[in-house]
Parts: structure tokens; C-alpha cells; sequence
């Protein structure tokens, strides 16, 4: 009698999507709480981050199903729909990711990426470490422009405080777009995963489960 009453399951999300998924959280959150007052961990969780992100971006071509982005990529028509007849109380259930799930998916793996990136480039500019320290060497040790011209003579120190000063203005302007950008992105990624979570809500609700313990259990329940 029990076995009838209990709702049957199917498997959808794989241990690749739901460690990744977890894994994401928890590094966002370290690093944005870790912030400047440890650098140590606050690189090491951008670096688990970045990591992270692009192996999901390789999962997303060579996975199982549900997370292949061909199973849950859609067009603005039917991301728009999704959203109406959610609003409306007649939205169609999806065992993977619906449209705007989908969508929101590859918005939160851009901003990611553009997260990641500027700080690794801002890492890379300030302290000279990390994966793009090499790229970027050339511009954090910019050499001055010497003027050949100039009808001033100039002592040894002169040319020397000259040099500095001008790298440093070259790299103070670079490292604050950079760190401008990062800035950016960690703020769009916050703002994109709190509509994730609304978004979460408010499907479960609709539908009558819990997505977020079935990123968990990778279990959803049967449609039959």
C-alpha cells in the first residue's frame, strides 16, 4: 500500500550538475564574504569558481541530457511565454530546465566568467600572479615614454622618478577598469542568482515540488 501512495521519481540532474551547482554557491559566497580582508581565500574561491564554471560549460556539450544546453537553450518566445503562464498559474512543468531557467543558466555562466576573468586579471596586474600574470606582464611593466626631443636636460634621478611615475599612472589607470569590471560582474552575478532563487520559488510553487532538494537529490517527480 505504501509503494502506491509514494509519488514515483525519475533521475534528471547528474553529479556533475549538482556538485558543480553547489559547488558555484559556495565559492560565490566565500568570496564575496571574504573580500578583501583575505586575499588568500578569496583568490583560491575564484580560482574553484572559475574552475568550475568551465568544466559546466564542457558539460554542457558532452553531458547527459537534461544538462546539455541543447535540452534547455530556448528563443526570447518562448523564454517570455514561460514567464507569462508562470505569473498566470499555467505554466507547463519541464523535467530539465525551463526557458527561463535555461536562460537564467547561461546569464549566471557569463557574469561568472566576466567575474572570474577581471579578477584574474586584476590578481595578474596588482601582484604580477596567477593563470594570466603572463598575458598581462607587459602591461603591469609598461616602460615610460622618454621624450628625445625635450630641450631640458634631465638628471639620471629625474629620468628615473619620470619612469615610475608614468608606469605607475598606466597601471593605476588599467588595474581600475579592471577592477571596475570585476566589480561589475560580482554585482551582476549577485543580483542574477537572487532572481534565480525568486525563480526557484516561485516554479516550485507552481508546480508543487521542491527544486531546490531535487538539485540535491537529482530526483524530480514522475509526470505519470
Amino acid at each position: 500500500m505504501t509503494e502506491h501512495n509514494e509519488p514515483k521519481s525519475l533521475k534528471v540532474w547528474d553529479p556533475v550538475v549538482r556538485i558543480g551547482h553547489w559547488v558555484i554557491v559556495a565559492g560565490v559566497l566565500t568570496a564575496y564574504i571574504a573580500g578583501d580582508d583575505s586575499e588568500t581565500l578569496h583568490v583560491t574561491a575564484g580560482y574553484i569558481v572559475a574552475g568550475t564554471v568551465l568544466f559546466r560549460i564542457l558539460w554542457g556539450i558532452i553531458g547527459s541530457r537534461h544538462a546539455r544546453f541543447s535540452d534547455f537553450i530556448r528563443g526570447p518566445g518562448a523564454i517570455f511565454s514561460y514567464l507569462k503562464s508562470l505569473f498566470s498559474g499555467k505554466s507547463e512543468r519541464h523535467i530539465g530546465h525551463n526557458p527561463a531557467g535555461g536562460a537564467m543558466i547561461i546569464a549566471l555562466l557569463i557574469s561568472l566568467l566576466g567575474t572570474t576573468g577581471a579578477g584574474m586579471s586584476l590578481y595578474a596586474l596588482e601582484h604580477g600572479k596567477g593563470p594570466l600574470a603572463p598575458a598581462l606582464a607587459s602591461f603591469r611593466d609598461a616602460p615610460a615614454d622618454m621624450s628625445e626631443t625635450s630641450s631640458v636636460p634631465s638628471t639620471h634621478e629625474d629620468e628615473g622618478e619620470d619612469e615610475h611615475e608614468e608606469g605607475e599612472h598606466h597601471e593605476g589607470g588599467l588595474i581600475g577598469l579592471v577592477a571596475g569590471l570585476h566589480k561589475f560582474f560580482v554585482y551582476l552575478t549577485l543580483s542574477l542568482a537572487g532572481l534565480h532563487v525568486i525563480g526557484v520559488f516561485l516554479s516550485s510553487r507552481a508546480h508543487k515540488e521542491n527544486l531546490a532538494l531535487a538539485m540535491i537529490t537529482g530526483r524530480k517527480k514522475s509526470d505519470d
